[in-house]
Parts: C-alpha cells; sequence; structure tokens
C-alpha cells in the first residue's frame, strides 16, 4: 500500500486557484489513511483553516439571531480577532482555501437569487458606470504612481486591483507584467493594502449609503461599484437589505467581468513595449457559474426546494470566506507599508467611491 502511495507528487499551495500565495503554508505528511481518500493531500491541508472558519461562521451566526445584528460584520470583527492563525501554522491553508475557493462557491450560488428580469430593470447606467470608474481609475493608478515616484508597475497593479476585484485582480495583472526584482515585492503589497482597505469599505460604506440616504436599488450599487472584493462586496450588500446585496453582487460582477478585456489589454501593451508578457487570461469559473445559475434561474427550471438549499449553502459559505477574511487582515502590515503606496491606493479608492456616487446621484 505504501508503495502505491509513495509517488504521490506534494501540493504547491502557491500555484492553487483557491491560495494567494502570501502566507507561509505549513506543510505536514498526512496518515496513510487521509492519503487514501480522493484529494487527501488537500483534505489533509486544509481541514484545520476550514474548522477554524466553520467555528467562527457559527457563533457569528448565533449572535446575529440572538442579538439582531449583521452576521457578515460579527463574522468579520471575530476573524480579525484571531489572525494570530494565519500567521503560521495548520491553520494558514484552509483559512485561504475559505477565503477564495469557498467564497466563489457562495458567490456562485447567489445566481439563483438573481434573474435576467431583474438585471433589466438596472438599465444600462450601472453598466457604464462600471466601464468607466474601472478605466479611470487604472489610468489614475498609473499618472498618481508616476507623481509619488512609484512604479508604473506598481499603478497598475494598485489600480487595476481597486477598480476591479481586488487581490484576484492584482494576482491576474502581476501575470501579465514583465518579470523584474520588485514585481513579487509590487504584488504582495497590493494585496496586503487592498484586502485592508476593502475591509474598511466594508464596515464604513454600508453606514455611509444609508446616512446619506440611498435606497436599497442605489445602495447596491453603489457598494458593488465602488468596495474592492468580491466577499466584501456581498458582506456590505446584504448587511443592508438582501435586494442591496443581490444587486451589489450583480454590480461587481460587471466589474469582475472587466477583468478580462483590462489583463489581455495590459498584456498587450507589455507586448508592444518588449516587456515579453504572456497573457493568460481566463475567465473566472464562479463568474460562470453565477451566470448559469442567473440562466437556469430565469428560465423558471429550478424548483423552490432547490432554490432554498442553494440560499442556505451560499449563505454558510460566504459567512465562513468573511470569517476567514478577517483572520487574514493584518493592520500592522498595512501601517508598515509606508505612506506613499497607502495614499496611492486610498486616492483610487476615493476616486472610484466619488464617481460612482456621483453616477448614482445624477444618472440613475
Amino acid at each position: 500500500m505504501s508503495s502505491h502511495i509513495a509517488p504521490k507528487r506534494p501540493i504547491d499551495f502557491a500555484s492553487l486557484d483557491s491560495m494567494e500565495g502570501i502566507a507561509a503554508i505549513e506543510r505536514t505528511t498526512p496518515p496513510s489513511w487521509f492519503e487514501a481518500l480522493p484529494q487527501g493531500r488537500l483534505i489533509h491541508a486544509v481541514y484545520p483553516g476550514l474548522l477554524a472558519a466553520a467555528t467562527i461562521a457559527m457563533a457569528s451566526t448565533w449572535l446575529a439571531s440572538h442579538y439582531t445584528a449583521p452576521v457578515m460584520l460579527f463574522a468579520l470583527l471575530f476573524g480579525m480577532a484571531f489572525h494570530f492563525l494565519y500567521e503560521g501554522g495548520r491553520c494558514v491553508a484552509g483559512i485561504e482555501f475559505a477565503s477564495r475557493s469557498i467564497l466563489r462557491l457562495g458567490v456562485a450560488l447567489l445566481g439563483v437569487r438573481i434573474t435576467f428580469g431583474q438585471i433589466a430593470s438596472l438599465g444600462l447606467a450601472p453598466v457604464a458606470t462600471v466601464i468607466v470608474g474601472v478605466t479611470t481609475t487604472v489610468l489614475i493608478g498609473l499618472v498618481l504612481a508616476r507623481r509619488l515616484n512609484l512604479s508604473r508597475m506598481f499603478g497598475v497593479l494598485s489600480g487595476g486591483s481597486v477598480a476591479i476585484c481586488g487581490a484576484s485582480a492584482a494576482l491576474a495583472i502581476a501575470s501579465v507584467l514583465p518579470h523584474d526584482k520588485d514585481r513579487e515585492r509590487d504584488t504582495i503589497l497590493t494585496v496586503v493594502l487592498v484586502t485592508a482597505l476593502s475591509t474598511l469599505a466594508m464596515i464604513l460604506y454600508p453606514i455611509l449609503a444609508t446616512s446619506i440616504g440611498l435606497d436599497h436599488k442605489h445602495s447596491g450599487v453603489f457598494i458593488g461599484g465602488t468596495i474592492h472584493d468580491v466577499a466584501q462586496v456581498v458582506g456590505a450588500g446584504y448587511m443592508i437589505s438582501p435586494e442591496t446585496g443581490d444587486i451589489a453582487t450583480y454590480v461587481k460582477l460587471l466589474r469582475v467581468a472587466m477583468l478580462l478585456p483590462v489583463v489581455l489589454a495590459i498584456s498587450l501593451a507589455v507586448a508592444r513595449s518588449g516587456g515579453g508578457g504572456k497573457a493568460r487570461v481566463t475567465l473566472p469559473p464562479f463568474l460562470l457559474g453565477f451566470a448559469a445559475l442567473v440562466a437556469v434561474n430565469s428560465l423558471g427550471l429550478m424548483p423552490g426546494v432547490a432554490i432554498g438549499a442553494a440560499n442556505d449553502v451560499s449563505r454558510w459559505c460566504l459567512v465562513a470566506a468573511i470569517a476567514a477574511l478577517g483572520m487574514k487582515t493584518s493592520f500592522k502590515d498595512l501601517f508598515d507599508a509606508g505612506f506613499r503606496p497607502v495614499g496611492l491606493m486610498l486616492a483610487e479608492t476615493v476616486w472610484i467611491g466619488l464617481l460612482v456616487l456621483a453616477s448614482v446621484e445624477t444618472i440613475m
């Protein structure tokens, strides 16, 4: 039995789509019975972190039901209190897995809540706002990076991550940028800063939206069009209402869809400048899953029981993902990054926020 299992290759966590490869992941050898299971090595690697995220999710859900407070906020704050679990050890791989793969499953399943009729009712204004917001934010990143004596690479990375989908966009854009000594450092810095800023936005933007009197539809457009990462958009939107969460998710996924043309444009620009970058543009599977479920639900092909079950699974996945994101968040890393990178990404965040808010207030 052992001679058959031994040739199995070790898992390269940094290469997995569900891992960011930022934190140090402790690798341990699983028992032989674990290896005999399908994906046994992966299960052995991620289950401690998944259990931590699930425990926080259950505690947050219980408290939210008893104190009528947003479950997403409880999960985020409790997760941040357990940040030490992400600093090294057996939980790191599972926290990464929960914050990426479990999150994407939860977002994909949100498609059962939305139909093409609801999307059509929003009109063309959100689409135009997303296109203008993404384009101008990336350009502003380039211009301000030069003014602040930062590299053009960091300007592209930061602008793309703020404009599109946070850390995932930064990693996708970095994959087509020229190879040099600063690329990995700039990518890691962008991931750290955009995660921290997105977490702050998740807490502050629902308060801002309600305080200035935005209704559920306009709040959803504002939150979906401004917050950086998908998880924080979902968390912030559903803090206000289910309707706001649905609209915010749709608008956010419009921004995620912009990853394809943006990365393609950057790769072509790199090729023309002689940077030698190679385009590896792929459409995120969770986006395809979300769109497929929207289509199926719009055609009335899903029974009510299936829709209810998908909603429940989605909710638990998202709460666990928010808990994992909280465990990944370190404000110390934000302060250690220095003033200029923080100032640049804060300016990009303010720009896209003001642009979307102006659009919401004037043309929607």
